[in-house]
């Protein structure tokens, strides 16, 4: 299997965002995140938390982060009747990203 990331870094930054608006990014990837941020600020010439730097390269509105949340929690219970376990929120984030923005 090839890591998701090669040859398309940001996608790890796009997977974070979501992680953070279902309210599961673990410490260690937001810590990665935050110590990226003057990387990101020099690829993408802009300034701003990592957050505000992948809604505005994701053209991400406002409300977006409320609206994943709401498809997160109104799934988990359907999921896990369905399924016979809980959800697992990173491959809810990657596959949440892979269907709505394409592997970035």
């Amino acid at each position: 299997m090839t890591d998701r990331y090669t040859d398309k870094p940001f996608l790890r930054f796009v997977d974070a965002w979501v992680l953070k608006a279902i309210g599961h990014l673990d410490p260690a990837t937001e810590g990665y995140c935050k110590a990226m941020v003057p990387q990101l600020e020099q690829s993408f010439d802009v300034k701003g938390s990592w957050e505000q730097i992948v809604e505005q390269q994701m053209k991400f509105g406002p409300d977006l982060s409320a609206q994943i949340l709401k498809i997160w929690t109104d799934g988990k219970a359907r999921f896990a009747a369905g399924n016979g376990e809980a959800p697992d929120p990173v491959q809810f984030a990657m596959i949440f990203v892979d269907r709505n923005f394409g592997r970035t």
